[in-house]
């Protein structure tokens, strides 16, 4: 039997409106089903407590004080969210996606367009509502297949787009040590509830 194809991102998808300028400072307020919410910037967490986040994957508010390296790290197993908030607050792109329902193949089709690429990062994330989601700093796009363009639209208006994200001078590289390291990071806890906010080892978002 010969093995199926790998599918292939969309290569031909004219990004050219979604690049940031001086008129157009936010150009996936044009993307269909993208959801937007202002955070403050710099509110940091300890490693040892957690985020009641509103989001699912989140999109900002209190994080680590470390952030997850985000030099197009493809992650196989799901990532502290804390860690990644604040790597979305340095312009990061997270890409999101169930792996029970995005087949193998398909997540290799997505890693394309993180792998190598500064100021992305893909990992996986369970209990999602749709297959994949996209999130950047204050910004949700959530996708049923691989094939959607918006997912191109929405990471040439958004990965470092100054204007969205609080700290567009800070970095993405591996902070190492006992802060996060990419070979070995901090691992996944579903999000608590809200009523579980504590102010000591569960806060607010």
């Amino acid at each position: 039997m010969t093995p199926a194809a790998e599918p292939t991102i969309r290569q031909s998808v004219d990004v050219s409106a979604f690049t940031p300028t001086a008129k157009n400072p936010d150009p996936s307020k044009n993307i269909d089903g993208v959801t937007v919410k202002k955070y403050p910037k710099g509110k940091h967490i300890r490693g040892d407590q957690r985020v009641a986040y509103t989001f699912t994957p989140p999109i900002g508010g209190t994080h680590d004080q470390a952030w997850a390296t985000c030099t197009g790290v493809v992650y196989p197993e799901p990532v502290r969210s804390e860690n990644i908030v604040h790597s979305m607050e340095h312009g990061a792109v997270w890409i999101a996606y169930d792996a029970d329902r995005v087949s193998p193949a398909d997540q290799a089709a997505l890693a394309k367009l993180v792998d190598g690429k500064p100021y992305m990062v893909m990992s996986p994330y369970p209990g999602m509502k749709h297959p994949i989601s996209l999130q950047s700093w204050g910004h949700q796009l959530a996708v049923d297949s691989i094939g959607d363009e918006r997912i191109d639209q929405f990471i040439a208006a958004l990965r470092r787009n100054p204007n969205t994200f609080p700290e567009p001078d800070a970095s993405c590289a591996e902070i190492g040590g006992q802060y996060f390291q990419q070979d070995n990071p901090p691992a996944f806890k579903a999000t608590p509830a809200k009523g579980e906010v504590n102010g000591g080892t569960i806060v607010e978002e």
